[in-house]
């Protein structure tokens, strides 16, 4: 009966045998298929089924619940099978329960499956494969992954699964650009935009397809509406693809025209009628029009790209942003000295009320929020001193407290501004901490690096197998400062992580093999207990991708004692 057996998990939970809909019982029931489906293949323990169902307040007598759940889900899934009989697609196994399906009858495989091998076509110059094989994948969703159900690790699953929609939703506006179907994807961008307002390549997709069907006033108000929403909301501006975007269309330049003219041209302003209407098979994905679109001469130049899939040579990473360092260009070591002598001087002679400046001095060359707020608290104190000065009258006695605490804040400005500056010095500091300066310099480039290669992985997926990103245990030529991608490396990999123990490394290995990828550091916190201070040590250095292979086929089981 498996090999009739259907599963849909993106959107309602939902189950069929061959055309009959099954109905698989209450909540808990179908969060327990849920977690099950997530280890297709894979045994699941009792323990890890109550951790994942009733994350809060799991129930007293947990493994007797579960096998309720389970006896439940098998006369749904075997309705045939005699009740002392073994289960053939729900069984027990000495690791625990195991689901036994054909990985193509879940839904959530199939998808992954369909942009992996759209990823292929494309790599190949297969345009419009690569289109077509990303529609059909996309027509899968019905709504939000395991609607009604929460909890840590479905939510960890429906995060992973929405942000792999997005991705590959921007990829199949991408291709229908190339293929000069512009005025077709505008519809379809509209309710993307409106579904996920801050990715900026759906904007620069939507700006460009309606500058190329001559609506260049809409493409300009398309750009201040991401630019009001980003400053407003988050206090940043839009990146760089985006500005270069709109400073093109406001000057009209002639690389943003289309290399192939659209299937079915008409007047920018005027809607196809509506029996040539392409029909929309998925939220927010208009289905491509019938007729293929004319394949690109080997001499077309191809349209410029939002930076993404492929959006780069292969070989070589793209120019990163130049990101703000604490110190662009170090001072030689007699200036600084001077300045910290300078400084310090400033700081004694003029008893602590001038401390605010200097450090803020260094706020402003370092580029640093922390230390701007330690001189507007300096500032703050010294201003407290002079008030109380200025409202003292001297014909009365000041109290006792009061003095005191004037006396405090003058020494805290004073005494301890002068030590604050002095440790400013990266040579003393250095001296104090003994991290020399050559230390200090390489640590602050590999968390630059780091940070970098995490900005490649989030902008250009492809990064992650062309330049094995978090992969210290392949050659590679590319520095991602020490990143450790926890889904991918061997366990080899995982032994060496710093700060765990021996017997923790081997229970990170042995959760990632029995209950699948880790979607963040809090998951992996809780499923493997580590404390807090391996916790903020890990979050530094490690990655949580998706892993490489296909969903539902397993990893090797880890090496070592178990």
């Amino acid at each position: 009966m498996s090999g009739t057996l259907r599963f849909e998990i993106l959107g309602p939970q939902r189950a069929w045998y061959a055309d009959r809909q099954l109905n698989l019982g209450p909540g808990k029931q179908r969060a327990v298929l849920a977690v099950l489906l997530l280890s297709a293949g894979r045994p699941v323990s009792t323990g890890q089924i109550v951790e994942a169902v009733w994350p809060e307040e799991p129930p007293a007598n947990g493994p007797n619940v579960v096998q309720k759940y389970v006896a439940g889900l098998r006369r749904v899934l075997e309705p045939d099978r005699s009740p002392r009989t073994p289960g053939q697609v729900l069984s027990l196994t000495d690791a625990g329960y195991l689901l036994r399906v054909d990985p193509e009858a879940v839904d959530a495989v199939r998808f992954e499956r369909g942009v992996r091998r759209a990823e292929r076509h494309r790599a190949a110059g297969r345009i419009a494969d690569a289109a077509a094989e990303l529609r059909a994948a996309l027509e899968l969703w019905h709504g939000e992954p395991f609607g009604g159900l929460s909890g840590p690790v479905l939510d960890a699953a429906r995060q992973r699964l929405v942000e792999t929609r997005a991705t590959a939703l921007e990829t199949w506006a991408e291709l229908e650009l190339e293929q000069g179907r512009h005025r077709e994807l505008i519809g379809g961008l509209v309710e993307l935009v409106a579904e996920f307002p801050v990715r900026e390549r759906l904007r620069y997709q939507q700006m460009l397809a309606l500058y190329r069907s001559g609506r260049q006033a809409e493409a300009l108000a398309a750009y201040r509406e991401i630019d009001d929403l980003l400053r407003e909301e988050y206090g940043i501006e839009p990146g760089e693809a985006l500005q270069k975007l709109h400073r093109k269309i406001l000057r009209a330049d002639p690389s943003l025209a289309p290399a192939v003219p659209s299937p079915r041209p008409g007047p920018p302003d005027t809607a196809a009628p509506a029996s040539d209407r392409p029909a929309e098979s998925a939220p927010g994905l208009p289905a491509s029009p019938p007729q293929p679109a004319p394949a690109l001469p080997d001499a077309a130049v191809a349209p410029p790209r939002y930076p993404g899939p492929g959006g780069f040579p292969a070989g070589a990473p793209p120019i990163l942003p130049d990101r703000p360092r604490r110190e662009r260009h170090p001072l030689p070591r007699w200036v600084s000295a001077t300045a910290t002598v300078g400084g310090t001087v400033l700081v004694l002679l003029s008893f602590g009320f001038v401390t605010w400046l200097v450090i803020l001095g260094y706020a402003v060359r370092r580029r640093s929020w922390r230390l701007g707020q330690l001189a507007v608290g300096y500032l703050a104190a010294a201003s407290l001193v002079v008030y109380l000065i200025a409202t003292d009258d001297p014909t009365t006695e000041v109290p006792v407290a009061e003095a005191f605490f004037a006396l405090g804040l003058v020494t805290l400005c004073w005494v301890v501004g002068a030590g604050q500056v002095v440790l400013l010095n990266r040579w003393v500091w250095g001296k104090v901490t003994g991290r020399p300066l050559a230390v200090q310099a390489r640590d602050e480039e590999q968390r630059l690096r780091r940070e970098q290669a995490r900005y490649l992985v989030h902008r250009y997926p492809t990064a992650r197998q062309e330049f094995a990103i978090g992969r210290p245990d392949l050659p590679r030529a590319f520095d991602d400062g020490g990143l450790v991608d926890v889904n991918a490396v061997p366990d080899s990999v995982l032994a060496t992580l710093p700060g765990l123990t021996d017997e923790q490394r081997r229970q990170v290995a042995m959760e990632r093999w029995l209950r699948g990828p880790y979607g963040s550091m809090e998951e992996l916190a809780a499923r493997c207990p580590l404390p807090l201070a391996v916790t903020d040590r890990l979050r530094d250095i490690l990655l949580f991708l998706p892993p490489p292979g296909d969903v539902g086929s397993g990893q090797a089981p880890p090496t070592g004692p178990r």
